[in-house]
């Protein structure tokens, strides 16, 4: 009885997250650990005071290792696709140094990030698009946005770091003030 039960959650689990990758443009697709330790490696050891954003939060493998990294800051992990929020929120009460990590099953562009020290994305090149006017009216001067893979269109990074991938990824580092 428990293997029908456990394939058919594992079908519903399947098809919840095509229907919100289709909703959303984007499916929930981790950051390998090759570029999370670029992108880790890009940022400043300390940060100015605020709070940290990962948008599209996915499974968690950015805003977890964020929270350990700077736990003397708030991480706000975004993520709508209701199969990867769960995955991240049961990774952040479970696992290690996830206290001062929140995991918000919502839309992205609804987070106020106007207190914000840092935005971290991995997002597709729309995705990108479509923050760069809420970047522009809300981050303060100062902020740090950095993105894996995709570059905020029309912002000049103050730091790009390639990454030796078979992707050819990169990892864009933003200074709100300095575009």
């Amino acid at each position: 009885m428990v293997g029908p039960v456990v394939i058919g959650g594992t079908y519903a689990a399947i098809a919840l997250t095509l229907v919100y990758t289709l909703r959303t443009g984007i499916s929930p697709v981790p950051t390998s650990p090759r570029v999370r330790r670029a992108l880790l490696g890009a940022l400043p050891a300390a940060l100015g005071p605020g709070t940290i954003f990962e948008l599209g939060c996915g499974w968690g493998s950015l805003a977890l290792p964020l929270a350990r990294a700077y736990p003397g800051h708030r991480v706000e992990a975004y993520e709508l696709s209701p199969i990867p929020w769960a995955v991240c929120r049961v990774r952040a009460l479970l696992g290690p140094g996830g206290g001062n990590l929140g995991v918000h099953r919502r839309c992205m562009h609804r987070a106020d990030l106007r207190g914000a020290s840092l935005v971290v994305c991995y997002l597709y090149p729309g995705g990108m698009e479509s923050l760069r006017p809420k970047f522009e009216a809300e981050l303060p001067p100062g902020a740090l946005v950095t993105s894996n893979f995709f570059p905020v269109p029309g912002w000049e990074p103050a730091r790009t770091v390639r990454v030796d991938d078979l992707e050819g990824s990169r990892v864009y580092l933003y200074r709100v003030g300095e575009l």
